[in-house]
């Protein structure tokens, strides 16, 4: 189920509560039982987590972004309903540090997503159209169909992991002139430069890397009860960290049949 976009300061829904008629008869929750699933929901990997990281690499880019712009005060890409692209300000940010951005509004959010059988990137706005740049540079998005100057590659800039710059159809890059009264984005730049180094804020659920940390997170959760049933023996405190480990780095039944093949020799010792 897809979740809708939460941004800070969003009220959250209260949830009604149950009454139960039959109170009399209803038993008290056992204190034990409560503690235990509290703390296995928070084990749980957290498949809706709505916080917002930095991609770091281009594999990183994945479901909704947004780009922030090298600009003073800091703003990123947008566009209003009718596809007018435009610089907007970001107000969820630390200390004027880019890597802390965060939308405050739909209309900062893209969609990105691979093309098919290409290294290239589409962004499909919050009213579910595509931002484009055509043969003279101007960004818009209006299309609700991709083609040529709906997709963009995202190259990594030499300032480090976490910055790109994005290049259109026509080899050009997009990039921000803060000359005017506001700045203005465009896609016409001849070469990678301070104005044209964006940096690409993200979803942490869609983060690869995040994704196998809690995967991996997953594969260790199992209690010592867990593998004494599966070994079929009580286990001790260096087994149960073997067998754990094991889980790990993914040679856990190598591991299990060791200790059962250990458990047999210490039987007929």
């Amino acid at each position: 189920m897809v979740k809708p976009l939460a941004f800070k300061g969003d009220k959250k829904p209260k949830k009604r509560k149950r009454i139960e008629n039959d109170s009399a008869e209803s038993e008290a929750p056992n204190p034990k039982e409560l503690q235990t699933t509290a703390t296995a929901a928070a084990d749980q990997p957290a498949e809706d987590d709505d916080s917002w990281v930095t991609a770091d690499v281009v594999g990183d880019i994945a479901g909704p972004v947004i780009i922030v712009l090298p600009t003073e005060p800091p703003t990123c890409i947008a566009c209003d309903p009718n596809g007018k692209v435009f610089a907007s300000a970001i107000e969820n940010i630390i200390e004027r540090d880019l890597a802390t951005s965060e939308p405050h509004d739909v209309r900062q959010v893209w969609i990105a997503n691979r093309v098919a059988g290409s290294e290239s990137f589409t962004f499909k706005g919050h009213h579910g159209k595509y931002l484009g740049c055509d043969k003279f540079g101007i960004l818009s998005a209006t299309r609700e169909a991709v083609s040529s100057e709906d997709s963009f590659s995202v190259i990594p800039c030499p300032e480090g992991p976490g910055f790109f710059a994005l290049q259109t159809a026509r080899d050009a890059f997009l990039t921000v002139d803060e000359d005017k009264a506001s700045p203005e984005i465009r896609g016409d730049a001849d070469a990678i430069g301070f104005t044209t180094t964006f940096r690409i804020r993200m979803q942490a659920r869609f983060k690869p890397k995040l994704k196998v940390a809690k995967e991996e997170k997953a594969k260790a959760k199992i209690s010592r009860k867990e593998l004494e049933e599966a070994v079929g023996r009580k286990l001790d405190d260096e087994e149960v960290k073997r067998l754990k480990r094991a889980r790990r780095d993914g040679n856990y039944h190598e591991a299990m049949l060791d200790v059962k093949v250990k458990g047999k020799h210490d039987k007929y010792a």
